[in-house]
């Protein structure tokens, strides 16, 4: 399986959307549930959050391919296959918790699972941590997402993720493995255009966090 796959996945559930609007209606209950400190400036809010959604899903496969790129020119390619291929199956193979949401409200499950195990990557390395991977406007799709599916659900995709991150990368040795070579490689162009997309996503789609809720 590739991350071309996972973008075919997406590509169908889009068309279902636009068949039945399931996902949007959805959404538009959501709105006035958002904690305070989320603010949506634009003139429909249920809209921003939608385009904000398929930009977030669509984000998950380009990070896949990202990350393995890097990997594979870094010569480490073999260090980070079992987290690029456990997200991958987020898409292609879920578990039997997420096989009964499908459609965008399916993939925004399976894309924070992704987004989630990447950043949960980052953070349990020495190298990786310290390089500042993680840019803030990305951990901000994150909790806005978090908040989009909902508590106690998310809080649980959560916990299954640092499970799996534990269970291939929990050990002392991996902390400190020297992984400068895959940091270098992500300080390449095509790592640029993903961070410059992190940073404009909120703002694209008239998104905003406060944290004095006004």
């Amino acid at each position: 399986m590739t991350p071309q796959v996972v973008l075919e996945i997406i590509d169908q559930a889009r068309r279902q959307e636009a068949r039945s609007g399931t996902f949007l209606r959805q959404l538009r209950d959501k709105v006035p549930e958002l904690p305070r400190s989320v603010v949506i400036e634009g003139y429909q809010p249920a809209t921003c959050l939608f385009q904000f959604t398929l930009e977030y899903i669509e984000m998950a496969p380009r990070l896949i391919e990202c990350v393995e790129a890097c990997a594979r020119e870094a010569g480490t390619r073999e260090l980070f296959a079992p987290f690029i291929d456990t997200a991958i199956r987020y898409f292609t193979q879920p578990s039997v918790l997420l096989v009964r949401y499908d459609g965008l409200d399916g993939l925004l499950i399976r894309a924070y699972l992704c987004h989630r195990l990447m950043e949960e990557m980052y953070e349990n390395n020495r190298s990786t941590r310290a390089s500042d991977l993680v840019d803030l406007e990305a951990i901000r799709a994150n909790l806005l997402a978090h908040q989009l599916i909902g508590e106690p659900f998310a809080n649980e995709l959560d916990d299954a993720v640092a499970v799996t991150v534990l269970q291939i990368a929990g050990t002392p040795d991996y902390y400190e493995l020297n992984l400068t070579p895959f940091v270098e490689q992500v300080n390449n162009a095509a790592w640029d255009w993903m961070r410059q997309y992190w940073e404009n996503l909120l703002v694209r789609n008239h998104i905003r966090f406060s944290l004095g809720g006004v």
